[in-house]
């Protein structure tokens, strides 16, 4: 039994078909790459695998049990965890809270909540900034947080889409030592990143895809020299 696969599926917004026929499967402890042009359908992939959109066809399995028709919160509760392209923290909330809101997806009370986020914000290094309002964070402090709310879901398969982009290189190399530190955790990640430096050097493997189709998945080093791979997407002089 697969720890996580993706099985030919589509996705068709009306007469557009944003994912077609992708597959691959996702070894548990692995750091999995997931990489394409702008638009290629990256981030829709995320959304079909936590159900945000339902499947035109295909299946997603997640230790052998079918994602499909499955809610959200459910998905969720299984054990994956996501965080987003574009940072939304409840603004009007700390830090803490904010990963408390999360922390209840696995636990039931208050004090059980504030205990998973305390200790959440330790491990993501956001401690001092328990007690300021979210919105106040800078944008590599609002990645981390998203980062945060979505470890206290407690996942065993963690989607990261785009956590490095607006980083400083200080910043990015904080970043690959938390996500790092994430898979030394025990958790599996997929994760979609547009910054080489980032995805080349965490990754066990990558999968390349294009309008919605796989065009290349090995070692980062495979994809890297795979010459669909460099036409679409990395260009000459990456190569």
């Amino acid at each position: 039994m697969s720890f996580f696969e993706v099985e030919e599926i589509r996705k068709n917004f009306g007469g557009l078909m944003a994912v077609d026929g992708v597959s691959f499967r996702v070894k548990q402890g692995e750091i999995f790459g997931l990489i394409g042009p702008n638009g290629s359908g990256k981030t829709t992939i995320f959304n079909l695998i936590n159900q945000f959109y339902p499947l035109t066809s295909g299946d997603i399995r997640f230790q052998g049990k079918s994602l499909k028709g499955m809610k959200t919160h459910q998905i969720a509760k299984l054990g994956i965890g996501r965080t987003f392209q574009v940072v939304k923290p409840l603004k009007r909330m700390t830090v803490l809270e904010n990963v408390m809101a999360s922390a209840f997806v696995r636990v039931g009370t208050f004090e059980d909540a504030r205990s998973v986020a305390l200790e959440t914000l330790e491990f993501c290094n956001l401690m001092d900034h328990r007690n300021k309002q979210a919105r106040s964070l800078p944008i590599a402090g609002r990645k981390r947080l998203e980062i945060a709310r979505a470890l206290a879901t407690r996942p065993q398969l963690l989607l990261l889409d785009e956590t490095a982009a607006g980083l400083n290189p200080k910043e990015l190399d904080e970043a690959i030592n938390l996500i790092l530190r994430i898979r030394d955790r025990g958790v599996t990640i997929i994760i979609v990143e547009h910054i080489m430096k980032v995805i080349m050097s965490i990754s066990d493997r990558i999968h390349a895809i294009n309008y919605g189709r796989t065009i290349a998945e090995g070692t980062p080093e495979e994809v890297a020299n795979n010459r669909e791979v460099i036409e679409a997407y990395l260009g000459e002089s990456y190569a």
